[in-house]
């Protein structure tokens, strides 16, 4: 790989927003050989403002998946990788929600952005817009974030009292938060007994809240775990990676990654040319 430079910065949002937003990143890459990165499945909501020039997406890797060029995108739970094509630089701001969140600041469940790559425009209306001329127009990430502060902050104060924010059930947020806590290495039928719930009535609730079936949301968090585990600066061998991930086996694992990324993860590491940027 040819040398280059990876800059950037991570940063909690206000207090106030922490019940829907997780984290934001600012990045900063240059002097990649051209090629598509891949953006793997994960427990959270993604959204992407460039800071540059428009993003080019695909919904799926190596797949002809049509690309869309867009300034900013947010992307529901998705079930495979997103394919983001660039010319050897990237620089901007991944925003990372929770599903449970979305209603508060987007005014739309999670289920309604699950597997799609839609226009931010079109979510938060004329506050998409603002938001991107601010972030584009600051010099500092420090200066960048407070801007995703205090346009998130409005976006669900103009929601409140509308609808938006209308309580998840506590059951669907408990089985979410179990299976964080497990990184998907529960059995859904037992969460749904410990609930009081059926399994069917489970995974219903579930799915119109979230998008994704509780038993394809845990196998989503344990591949978030294997990426993890992959993407560290001294990557472990494969087998224990599976093993450590819950898969019965490396082919398993194997298995779960090509479909996940379009990839085996041999393939993915070889070509993966932002690995280890962050």
């Amino acid at each position: 790989m040819e040398d280059y430079t990876a800059t950037g910065m991570g940063a909690r949002p206000a207090p106030a927003l922490r019940r829907y937003v997780e984290s934001y990143v600012g990045f900063d890459l240059r002097g990649l050989p051209a090629g598509v990165h891949c953006g793997p499945p994960g427990r959270m909501l993604t959204a992407v403002i460039s800071l540059a020039d428009p993003l080019e997406l695909a919904a799926g890797v190596d797949d002809g998946s049509p690309v869309t060029r867009l300034g900013g995108v947010a992307g529901g739970l998705m079930s495979r990788s997103v394919a983001i094509r660039h010319d050897g630089r990237q620089q901007g701001v991944k925003v990372a929600l929770t599903p449970l969140g979305a209603r508060a600041v987007y005014g739309v469940p999670a289920a309604e952005l699950a597997h799609r790559l839609v226009p931010l425009d079109d979510l938060l209306g004329g506050l998409g817009v603002e938001l991107a001329e601010r972030l584009r127009a600051e010099t500092t990430w420090a200066a960048r974030f407070t801007a995703l502060d205090e346009v998130f902050l409005r976006a669900v104060r103009r929601g409140a009292g509308a609808d938006r924010e209308r309580p998840v059930r506590s059951e669907v947020a408990e089985a979410w938060r179990r299976m964080i806590a497990a990184r998907g290495r529960v059995q859904v039928g037992a969460v749904a007994a410990e609930l009081g719930w059926s399994r069917r009535y489970l995974t219903a609730r579930f799915r119109g809240e979230v998008g994704l079936t509780p038993k394809s949301f845990a196998r989503v968090l344990r591949f978030e775990h294997a990426h993890e585990l992959a993407t560290a600066r001294d990557p472990l061998p494969w087998a224990d990676v599976a093993d450590m991930c819950g898969y019965a086996d490396q082919a398993h694992l194997v298995r779960e990654w090509s479909e996940f990324t379009g990839r085996s993860p041999t393939a993915w590491r070889r070509g993966e040319v932002l690995l280890g940027a962050g």
